[in-house]
């Protein structure tokens, strides 16, 4: 297993009942997914969040305009905005064994209500099965988990990993540290003071 069950679990009893709840049934769906192909890791992680979480916006859950919640916060609160949702199924996946290379969190702008809605800012997860790759979305907004080329409704304005950062969804590193985004390096560390992270 590529996580650390012990600290997980002392974390989340740490945060509370709700959170050390939420850890026990993600630990359940992750022991499930071991061995799986990705593709259905990819599903079973998907639902989960999107099942369990609540989608608020960060005023109303954590009293800020913005805020990146480590997946236990997250758990904790059950609710959460779409960073948050992207920034979970991220940190689960890469315990479960999807390589960090086949993982991005991608700010997007999202056509709400079809071609002449508003356009607001959003954040997803692609996920490449091959380098050059279309990815496949995860998102809260749709929960089937679609090619990009099937969600004409997101535009891609940069992306990021533990790796690195791209403009778009494009394949050339940017160049840029992701030591530039304050609050991917934040969450980082809450991630892995929660055994979320090797």
């Amino acid at each position: 297993m590529a996580w650390d069950t012990d600290r997980m679990t002392l974390a989340a009893q740490i945060r509370g009942p709700k959170a050390a709840a939420g850890l026990k049934e993600l630990l359940t769906v992750l022991v499930a997914s071991t061995g799986a192909e990705e593709t259905a890791r990819l599903r079973n992680i998907n639902e989960f969040f999107n099942r369990r979480i609540l989608f608020r916006d960060d005023l109303e859950v954590w009293g800020v305009v913005d805020y990146w919640a480590s997946p236990l916060e997250m758990l904790d609160k059950g609710e959460g905005d779409c960073e948050d949702f992207a920034i979970a199924k991220y940190f689960s996946l890469l315990v479960s064994g999807v390589p960090v290379q086949k993982l991005r969190l991608v700010y997007v702008r999202a056509q709400l209500g079809g071609p002449e809605g508003p356009s607001q800012a959003h954040m997803v997860l692609a996920y490449y099965a091959q380098p050059g790759a279309e990815p496949l979305i995860l998102d809260n907004l749709i929960t089937e988990i679609r090619p990009a080329s099937r969600r004409p409704d997101l535009s891609p304005v940069f992306s990021f990993n533990g790796e690195g950062l791209w403009q778009g969804t494009g394949s050339q590193n940017s160049g840029e540290s992701v030591t530039r985004l304050s609050r991917w390096r934040d969450v980082l560390a809450k991630a892995r003071a929660e055994g979320f992270q090797p």
